[in-house]
């Protein structure tokens, strides 16, 4: 039996401010072009619940997709805080309480696309990146910020092993930062976020490649110069600073021109890949630059 859209949406609203969340702002690619124009939605589906928090890349706690959902449970965010300097009139830090009396988290729902090949759906509950920055009052150097992951190797096997350059390190430009997709994320499908999702708070940037999408923020530092990330110092034929979504740009070892839809179903569906992931808005913070150089 499928539930009437209007009572649907009713229990939706319930439960949103259940959680202390506003109305939702759908933000799959294609979504808000279709509601504004009141046309129906595209059939989009959320990727199942289950199938993306036991699917995951976070190194810090093992390389097999599988494995930080198993070695993450006890992961302790209880005294978590955020340090946030550098190019910045009010520097600060915050402990999660702090951070959540300034925002106000919304859902977004976003398509996530995987350098490797593979893509999710993922309603995430988080607020704009440039809210905080705002308090934070970047100064006329800051052109970029710095965002610096948890690498602890009393709780992180993989740190404590030393098997990557740890901390994981990712960058964005400031105006990248301010533009309304990038989103500090607090939780996903309506809870607070699990440790192997990014617990408790992680970026997510919707046109660019998961890798940017940083797990775990510790650290956020804004500089007058393009900042040295992991994957530019440790990879940089394969990974750029920009990892914009892009079908012209391939992997050296694969192509990206398709994509493999994660469904939690054995039949994955595949799907050509748009330019940045399909979030067309984002376009003019490109303008005049070789995206193929700047990959």
């Amino acid at each position: 039996m499928v539930t009437p859209e209007n009572i649907f949406n009713a229990e939706r609203r319930k439960v949103m401010k259940m959680l202390g969340l506003t109305a939702a702002a759908v933000t799959v690619p294609g979504f808000s072009c279709a509601r504004e124009k009141g046309e129906p939605m595209p059939d989009n589906a959320n990727t199942p619940e289950e199938t993306a928090t036991t699917f995951n890349n976070f190194y810090e706690f093992g390389f097999g997709k599988s494995e930080p959902a198993r070695n993450a449970t006890k992961f302790d965010t209880s005294k978590w805080v955020i340090k946030m300097d550098g190019e910045v009139k009010n520097p600060m830090s915050m402990s999660m309480p702090e951070l959540l009396s300034h925002i106000t988290p919304e859902e977004r729902v976003y398509r996530m696309r995987c350098v490797e090949g593979w893509s999710m759906i993922i309603p995430w509950h988080g607020t704009e990146l440039n809210r905080l920055i705002a308090l934070l009052q970047p100064t006329d150097k800051a052109k970029f910020v710095a965002f610096e992951s948890c690498a602890d190797p009393a709780q992180m096997p993989e740190v404590a092993a030393k098997s990557f350059p740890f901390p994981y390190i990712e960058g964005l430009r400031l105006d990248e930062a301010m533009h309304p997709l990038t989103i500090l994320a607090t939780g996903a499908y309506g809870k607070p976020l699990l440790p192997q999702s990014g617990a408790p708070v992680r970026l997510v940037v919707p046109w660019k490649y998961g890798f940017k999408s940083l797990k775990s923020i510790v650290k956020i530092t804004f500089t007058a110069h393009q900042p040295p990330t992991t994957w530019n110092k440790y990879n940089p034929h394969e990974y750029g600073f920009y990892a914009n979504v892009n079908p012209l740009v391939p992997h050296p070892r694969w192509s990206q021109a398709t994509e493999r839809i994660i469904t939690g179903n054995s039949g994955a569906q595949r799907k050509s890949t748009e330019l940045f992931n399909g979030y067309g808005e984002v376009e003019e913070l490109y303008k005049g630059m070789d995206l193929i150089k700047n990959y």
